[in-house]
Formats: structure tokens, C-alpha cells, sequence
């Protein structure tokens, strides 16, 4: 079973649960939110001891 992390929508602020691939050290991608249905940058690491860090950011946020 995945482990899910829950995030704020960067656009609608309301909360949303991303399933993570903790396998993988690193990842990148984009998951449309399930409430306003826009674009959310999504950027996924995972720390020396399993801690998994999860950063979501709007299509134009740098």
C-alpha cells in the first residue's frame, strides 16, 4: 500500500491527498487538483531516513 501525503491546492486551498511512490528517491510531475481541476506542480523527495517531503507550487510559481 502507497502512503499518502496531504496537501493545500496552491490555487483553491482546499486540502487534497497525494498517494507517493516512496521507491523513488526523487520525482517530479503534475497532478490536477480534485476539487478546481488546475495544473499543480508536484515535486517529491525522500530523505536518508524515509522522510518524504512534499512541495506543491502553481503552473507559473518558481
Amino acid at each position: 500500500m502507497l502512503p499518502f501525503e496531504s496537501i493545500l491546492c496552491p490555487y483553491c486551498g482546499e486540502p487534497i491527498d497525494l498517494f507517493i511512490d516512496d521507491s523513488v528517491d526523487h520525482q517530479q510531475y503534475v497532478e490536477d487538483c480534485q476539487v478546481c481541476c488546475r495544473p499543480i506542480n508536484v515535486l517529491v523527495t525522500t530523505g536518508d531516513e524515509g522522510e518524504v517531503n512534499v512541495v506543491a507550487r502553481a503552473e507559473n510559481d518558481v
